[in-house]
């Protein structure tokens, strides 16, 4: 979760406000009063461990269970004051289900997810491959709507749908993420592209419009010039 946006989130809540973190287990949100995840209590904490004497939830207020599994979460409609889901939505089988349930039982709330930018770019954590190897979908956020699109094998097969190795590096914090704050509900779903031209044009369109830029960037000597041979023979 982004630190400013951290701090921002938590300058919104009232003392008493009521809060959900919505699959927080790798790096638990401490002003939660609850939490939601298929993972348990006790191995909370692989990417970050919170400071127990900072965290508001507890073994009791922490919910293990599968949020994608079409049955209604154990709480009631409108039940808390805000809600935060930061870095779940591309990792779960069906965000659509989950963001169903983000509406019904928040009234405001954070989302956070990974930016195309990153999602797009070869070797984000050194693996020969596009983006991270456990995420499912691609996701934007545009306005008040969150829209997923699965991610597809055919996007590490050619090289205009995503940046070449060494752009990740560059990408700051805040392009490498994606985020909402929403009050009284958001919209989402999931995009669905008919023919192969579509999916083809939609990968390739943030890395045409970012390409130049974010290759300006990487400090390795022809670069670009090898990028548009390799894009030429693939054409």
């Amino acid at each position: 979760m982004l630190e400013a946006n951290r701090e921002r989130t938590d300058s919104l809540l009232a003392d008493d406000d009521l809060t959900l973190d919505v699959g927080g287990w790798a790096s638990p949100w401490e002003r939660a009063d609850w939490v939601i995840d298929l993972m348990p209590y006790s191995t909370r904490g692989l990417y970050g461990s919170s400071d127990p004497a900072l965290e508001r939830f507890s073994a009791e207020t922490w919910v293990e269970r599968d949020i994608c599994d079409r049955g209604p979460w154990p709480f009631e409609d409108n039940q808390f004051d805000f809600a935060v889901c930061s870095h779940t939505l591309e990792d779960v089988r069906d965000p659509v289900f989950v963001c169903a349930e983000l509406n019904r039982v928040a009234r405001a709330g954070y989302i956070e997810v990974p930016s195309r930018l990153q999602e797009q770019s070869w070797a984000v954590w050194g693996d020969p491959h596009v983006g991270w190897s456990h995420h499912r979908w691609l996701v934007e956020v545009d306005g008040d709507r969150i829209e997923f699109v699965s991610k597809p094998h055919v996007i590490h097969a050619n090289p205009s749908f995503y940046f070449p190795a060494g752009v990740a590096a560059t990408l700051s914090a805040e392009e490498q993420v994606e985020y909402l704050f929403w009050d009284g509900g958001f919209e989402y779903g999931e995009r669905f592209f008919p023919d192969a031209a579509g999916l083809d044009a939609y990968l390739e369109a943030p890395v045409a419009r970012h390409r130049e830029a974010l290759l300006a960037r990487v400090p390795r000597s022809g670069l670009r010039s090898r990028l548009r041979a390799r894009l030429a023979r693939f054409r």
